[in-house]
């Protein structure tokens, strides 16, 4: 009920403060930090009853997976939404964007550029994150460990190389419906790779303390099918918007 609260709060917080309503940044900030806040002790109670309390059974296990599976579906319906935009835009560009795709004025980036090495950063990330998860299998934690490490270092250079191609990049939002679908899709994969990274960054520190078995590592499957899913959207952004959207 309490992460219900904060969640319409920031929504209410949000759209107060995008039309400079008095208050609407403080209602956003305190709805932020409220769910900030729920999700941190919800999940430590998680933690705490999987690990030390023995209520992870198999069966709450398998619901745990399910519902996360359910929750990766949902996020994949979230950027259909993105890609639907996308395309509807770019297949049949309307006479106001020149007839053409991209738009007439907008300078694209180069996708072989940074966007390709961010490709290979974030697949080599999906390769060492399987690596921690058959450490973990094998019952090496030391190797698991180690895997994850690389994996949260790749995932942070991920984010740094995206926000210098943003610093750099000659369009913006704001420049139409190319500026707009580009920066709503990339940014919010990139909204999920910072997800990503911090979860990852929690089952490291579980990992090392010695949190997960062969047989129960239930948090860290979870993490690593997030990931998964992170690359397997960024693989589609790079050959639709980049590759094929600027060609």
């Amino acid at each position: 009920m309490f992460a219900s609260l904060a969640a319409f709060t920031s929504t209410v917080g949000g759209v107060m403060y995008m039309h400079a309503y008095a208050g609407g940044g403080a209602m956003l900030s305190m709805g932020i930090a409220s769910l900030i806040y729920a999700m941190a002790v919800w999940w430590r109670d998680v933690v705490r009853e999987g690990t030390y309390q023995g209520h992870h059974t198999v069966a709450v296990a398998r619901g745990l997976r399910y519902g996360m599976l359910l929750f990766i579906l949902s996020e994949v319906m979230f950027f259909v939404a993105f890609f639907w935009a996308f395309f509807h835009a770019s297949l049949a560009p309307a006479v106001a964007l020149g007839a053409v795709w991209p738009p007439v004025g907008i300078q694209v980036l180069d996708p072989w550029g940074l966007p390709a090495l961010n490709t290979a950063i974030l697949l080599t990330s999906g390769a060492s994150v399987t690596w921690a998860h058959h450490a973990l299998v094998g019952g090496h934690r030391r190797g698991a460990v180690a895997a994850l490490v690389v994996t949260v270092a790749l995932a942070a250079v991920f984010t740094a190389v995206q926000g210098f191609e943003y610093f750099e990049a000659p369009f913006s939002i704001s420049d139409g419906v190319y500026g707009s679908t580009f920066y709503m899709a990339t940014g919010f994969h990139g909204f999920h790779v910072l997800v990503g990274t911090l979860f990852l960054a929690v089952c490291l520190l579980r990992a090392a303390s010695g949190h997960f078995t062969p047989r129960h590592h239930v948090g860290f499957e979870a993490a690593a099918w997030y990931w998964h899913f992170v690359d397997v959207v960024w693989l589609i952004l790079f050959v639709a918007i980049y590759w094929w959207g600027g060609a």
